[in-house]
């Protein structure tokens, strides 16, 4: 059974693992060359790196008998397009879920990363964003000098911060997820006021940035993570054994 795993995630290459020991052949296409990296070399599992179309995701799923989607949560238009390419190669689809987390008493909430920065055009402190390069620019009303970045230690990752007129020592390229101690001291570095993240769940290291925010005094903003509708990695697996019997 050839099976088509979207990734990019510790729990898609968690899964696309799982998935090949139960004898599957696993194509997992991830879009970048960090997320290829990541996902490293196993038997009975090649790697598609670029991102894609929704045609050339049509194309990527020819002769496949399932689609697992284990794109980040807030991956919103890449899912779009996945079940897309899925309804047009008439391929069965997968969305794997990503436990959410509870939220610390006195986290504010807000429905996107915009909204979250044109509450804090309002306050003064500085500001550590956790909420990747992409979302830099919904930040641009705000002074540069007063936001500390942390991004992906890629040329894109800098590039973004760059652009969007960042100091080069307000720029903290790292790649996550970090350890609780390591969230207080770069907040206590950085003399950080507000903390801004998504509900990465335990694998982003939710929980360690929110406990490290409540004890530097600093106030934890979540961007709320998009509703949908998927499955545990064990009730996928549990189809995929039906099919491959």
């Amino acid at each position: 059974m050839k099976a088509v795993v979207f990734s990019g995630t510790t729990e898609g290459r968690v899964f696309s693992r799982q998935l090949a020991a139960l004898g599957a052949e696993v194509l997992v296409s991830v879009a970048t060359p960090l997320g290829a990296e990541e996902q490293g070399k196993a038997d009975d599992i090649s790697v598609h790196c670029g991102r894609l179309t929704t045609e050339e995701m049509t194309a990527l799923l020819q002769g496949a008998a399932l689609c697992v989607d284990a794109t980040h949560p807030y991956a919103v238009d890449a899912t779009k397009n996945i079940r897309a390419a899925c309804a047009v190669a008439g391929v069965e689809y997968h969305r794997l879920l990503r436990e959410e987390s509870p939220l610390p008493a006195g986290s504010m909430v807000f429905a996107t990363a915009t909204h979250a920065a044109a509450f804090l055009a309002g306050c003064s402190g500085n500001v550590l964003l956790t909420t990747g390069a992409k979302e830099l620019a919904a930040f641009a009303a705000l002074s540069p000098e007063r936001l500390f970045p942390r991004v992906l230690p890629t040329r894109e990752g800098i590039a973004a911060c760059e652009a969007a007129g960042i100091p080069h020592k307000n720029i903290i390229a790292m790649q996550g997820p970090f350890t609780y101690a390591l969230n207080c001291a770069l907040m206590k570095q950085f003399s950080i006021r507000y903390l801004v993240t998504k509900d990465g769940g335990a694998v982003g290291g939710f929980a360690e940035k929110a406990q490290a925010a409540q004890d530097t005094g600093a106030q934890l903003i979540v961007v709320r993570r998009p509703a949908e509708n998927g499955q545990t990695a064990a009730q996928i697996l549990t189809r995929c054994k039906e099919v491959l019997v």
